[in-house]
């Protein structure tokens, strides 16, 4: 209580933080046990009938089952091993500017697509992937296919698209706080690098990249727990039903059967196992770490 009456100003400051989380975040879990029953509205979440597990045993011998598991892993793989090196690289690279004016401008064209809305993005992502696009006419050159209708029409260029405009979209802004742990390296360290003839790039990976190991390792193990959370709002701008063999992700799946079909008990379930899923892998991730380099969220 006496931490308290000192901090009184701080704690009441964390006040409206806290109780965003408490409203927006803990309180709807109480919603989740509707996965474990056949929830009508009319009932509501308390008389609805329980049914056990048949949610989870119909996803799990669903006919979409292994096709939009498939889908997440693979999309969120291909994010994880372009997409997650991606800003790692290009606070590096910022890093041995010479010049400050042109690295501000740099930073300044690779954040705006990040501000950009992604209703917008897909837009310019329909128009530029569209069977005139110019996007769709480089890969036409390149290729030498003749579509004659949109690129995102071609399944097989779904998750191509998808990953690079996300990368696209986030690199610039995922490099502030790579650029923020480059700040914090001892600047005494170049100084004798190049006392003993360390060139710029020696000291790259001498000096710079192990300064920031533990923000990367860290950044590492909050995306390992969301390999499973492909935002569904890109998703449905992008897909079409032609394009579900290779776009279709649980999120989007759960949107679907949740607010098109008003199945809202599956979709419960296929979300709370995506949630248990994403949370076993940040302990995996967190413990492997911690085991490994002794850097870890906890």
């Amino acid at each position: 209580m006496k931490e308290l009456r000192t901090n009184k100003y701080i704690y009441f400051m964390i006040a409206p933080v806290l109780l965003y989380y408490i409203i927006f975040h803990y309180g709807p879990m109480y919603g989740a046990i509707i996965a474990f029953k056949d929830f009508s509205p009319a009932l509501g979440i308390v008389g609805s009938p329980w049914n056990g597990f048949t949610h989870f045993a119909d996803f799990f011998n669903g006919i979409y089952f292994w096709r939009i598991l498939k889908n997440t892993i693979l999309i969120s793989s291909y994010e994880l091993i372009f997409g997650f090196p991606a800003p790692i690289i290009m606070a590096l690279l910022l890093n041995e500017l010479r010049s400050a004016i042109f690295r501000r401008l740099v930073q300044t064209v690779t954040y705006m697509p990040h501000f950009i809305s992604l209703v917008v993005i897909a837009g310019i992502l329909k128009d530029f992937t569209s069977s005139d696009g110019i996007i769709t006419l480089i890969y036409e050159w390149i290729t030498g296919r003749n579509l004659g209708e949109s690129l995102l029409l071609q399944p097989e260029m779904f998750r191509t698209i998808f990953v690079s405009s996300g990368i696209y979209q986030q690199i610039g802004w995922g490099t502030i706080i790579y650029l923020a742990a480059l700040s914090g390296i001892d600047m005494e360290q170049y100084e004798a690098a190049k006392m003993d003839g360390a060139n710029r790039f020696r000291q790259m990976i001498h000096i710079t990249i192990p300064g920031i190991l533990p923000t990367i390792v860290v950044m590492l193990i909050l995306n390992l727990g969301q390999m499973l959370s492909v935002g569904f709002e890109k998703i449905i701008l992008l897909y079409s039903p032609i394009t579900y063999e290779t776009a279709d992700v649980i999120s989007s799946y759960v949107y679907r059967i949740g607010l098109q079909e008003f199945n809202y008990s599956l979709s419960a379930a296929v979300g709370l196992f995506n949630s248990v899923i994403n949370f076993i892998l940040v302990i995996l991730a967190n413990t492997l770490s911690r085991k490994l380099n002794d850097t870890s969220l906890w």
